[in-house]
C-alpha cells in the first residue's frame, strides 16, 4: 500500500490547498502528481567504521547469543518505492542507531564508552528487498543522546553498489524534535512530515513490543541528475 503521506502533492500542501495536520494527509490519490521523494539527510559521524560480522536484520540478538539487547523492542517495516509508486526490488536497506545506553557502533564513540556500551546490541543491520519492495527489522526504539535530543534511526539505501539515499527518521511527537538541529534544519513542512514515524504498541504483544513503519520513496541520484543535465553536479 502506498503511504498516504507520500501521495499528497507538495504544491497542494504548500499552496494552502489542504490544512496542516495528520488528517490532511488523507487526500484522494487523483490529486497527487507523483509520490514525494524521501528527503536526504546527513549521514552523521557514526556510520560504523568497522561493520559487524553479524549484519542481519535482527539487531537485538548477535549471532547465537541468548541475551537480547536492552531497549523497547520495535518491529520496523516499510517499502522501498520509486516516485511512480512501483516497488524497488533488490534494494539493500541499511539501518544504524545508538544502543539504549546512547553508544554507537563506531570506535570514536564505543571505545571511550566501552563500559557503558550494550555489547548485546548489533547497532547495524541490513535487508534486501524482494519483488514487493518490503523490508523489515527487529530493533529498539531509538533514544536521545547528548548533542541529539531527537531519538532517530539512520537509513541508507543501496543497489548494485550505488548509494541511492541516506536519511534518518525521528519519533513523531517527541519533545526533543523541537531542539534537534537536523530536524530543525529540515524546513520544508512535507519533508518534516515524511521523517516523522509513529511507534505504536502491538496490542497482542505481552512484552510491550512496538511497531513502526517508514516507507522510502526514491528519486534520482545526484549522478543521474547530472547525467540528465549533461554536466557534473556540484557536491
Amino acid at each position: 500500500m502506498i503511504p498516504m503521506q507520500a501521495v499528497i502533492s507538495r504544491r497542494m500542501f504548500l499552496g494552502g490547498g489542504v490544512a496542516l495536520g495528520t488528517s490532511a494527509l488523507f487526500v484522494p490519490g487523483a490529486f497527487a502528481e507523483r509520490l514525494i521523494e524521501t528527503p536526504r539527510l546527513t549521514e552523521g559521524p557514526f556510520y560504523p567504521d568497522k561493520l559487524p560480522l553479524d549484519q542481519d536484520n535482527d539487531l537485538l540478538v548477535i549471532n547465537d547469543n541468548i541475551t537480547p539487547a536492552v531497549g523497547e523492542i520495535t518491529h520496523l517495516t516499510g517499502r522501498v518505492l520509486d516516485v511512480s509508486g512501483s516497488p524497488v526490488k533488490d534494494a539493500t536497506v541499511e539501518i544504524w542507531q545508538c544502543d539504549a545506553k546512547q553508544v554507537y557502533l563506531h570506535t570514536s564513540d564505543s571505545v571511550p564508552k566501552a563500559r557503558q556500551r550494550d555489547s548485546n546490541f548489533q547497532g547495524f543491520g541490513k535487508f534486501t528487498t524482494g519483488s514487493t519492495g518490503e523490508y523489515r527489522f527487529r530493533t529498539i526504539k531509538p533514544v536521545p543522546y547528548p548533542g541529539r535530543p531527537a531519538p532517530h534511526i539512520h537509513v541508507k539505501v543501496k543497489q548494485d553498489d550505488r548509494e541511492l539515499l541516506t536519511t534518518q527518521f525521528m519519533i513523531r511527537g517527541h519533545a526533543g524534535n523541537a531542539r534537534d538541529n537536523v530536524f530543525g534544519n529540515t524546513r520544508d513542512l512535507i519533508d518534516r512530515e515524511l521523517i516523522l514515524v509513529d511507534f505504536e504498541p502491538i496490542k497482542e504483544s505481552k512484552i510491550g513490543e512496538l511497531a513502526a513503519t517508514f516507507d522510502i520513496v526514491l528519486g534520482r541520484t545526484p549522478d543521474e541528475r547530472s547525467l540528465q543535465r549533461g554536466r557534473p553536479e556540484s557536491r
